[in-house]
């Protein structure tokens, strides 16, 4: 069982429901949680404490001058423009280069080969004991992070029960995440820009053929039309989370609503029991 939590926009809590998903979740079963936000990764905030390191790299090419006629063979190939050829060297940009290996396969000198470059790394935590918290993290600077996560689900892959965490928004990073999972929980808030964001964020998951649910975070009692889209989309709305002090209060210093605050641990518990029985329903 694979289950994303997404969210179209940032802010919305989306970290929040992961985490103590994945807490109430643990207190009955073992459960993966993977922090796919490998930009900014946050999940660890919640679980404190060692952790051993993985490291992650791709491949770029190595150009041998020796070889190299400077054909440009490579350079037409390339179709992120990561590699131009000039009549008395090879520029090669590596942080454009998506480490097809398609440069090497063309050349008919055999000029170039792979090396590989720091990605990032993967961090791996035990702060329960039937919980397992993976966290990709990209290095700074790097402009794709899809080999993070892609090396991040691999380290949870196998395992019975896996929350992951998306990044925020629509782009490729999250599709990236959502992709052969088994149902996504989207969380939004009632306000015009979480309305908006969350027409999007449905959208990508359907195309993607994933059975997705809601959260609302911070209700007021105020999401009607959150509810008409929800309704009309055939997103069922599985659990509410309100607009408090008390929850803000336990938030702010780090803190887990589902192990702090009486009753929460029981409404997430309820909650995964929904997720799963979307997906049986979708099957």
């Amino acid at each position: 069982m694979q289950i994303v939590i997404a969210s179209g926009k940032g802010g919305t809590g989306k970290s929040t429901v992961a985490a103590n998903l994945a807490w109430s979740r643990a207190q009955a079963a073992p459960v993966t949680l993977v922090d796919c936000d490998v930009e900014e990764p946050n999940l660890h905030l919640f679980f404190p404490g060692g952790h051993t390191d993985t490291p992650v790299t791709r491949l770029v090419p190595a150009f041998d001058s020796e070889r190299c006629t400077r054909c440009g063979d490579c350079g037409r190939f390339c179709r992120f423009g990561a590699i131009a050829v000039l009549k008395d060297r090879v520029l090669f940009f590596p942080e454009i280069c998506h480490s097809c290996g398609g440069c090497a396969l063309v050349c008919p000198n055999a000029a170039i080969t792979e090396r590989p470059i720091s990605l990032g790394r993967i961090e791996e935590r035990h702060p329960l004991p039937d919980l397992r918290l993976i966290s990709g993290v990209m290095n700074e600077g790097e402009a794709v992070g899809i080999p993070v996560i892609q090396a991040a689900k691999e380290a949870a892959a196998g395992d019975a029960t896996v929350i992951l965490d998306s990044s925020p928004g629509t782009a490729c990073p999250v599709i990236e995440t959502v992709k052969g999972s088994d149902v996504c929980v989207l969380v939004t808030e009632a306000t015009p820009f979480g309305l908006h964001d969350l027409k999007l964020a449905a959208e990508v998951v359907s195309s993607l053929g994933v059975p997705a649910c809601v959260v609302i975070n911070r209700s007021c009692g105020d999401e009607d039309e959150t509810e008409a889209f929800c309704r009309e989309q055939g997103l069922p709305v599985f659990l509410r989370i309100p607009f408090s002090r008390e929850i803000a209060a336990v938030q702010n210093r780090g803190g887990l609503i589902s192990r702090d605050l009486p009753g929460w641990q029981t409404a997430f518990a309820g909650l995964y029991e929904q997720v799963v029985s979307r997906v049986e329903v979708q099957r």
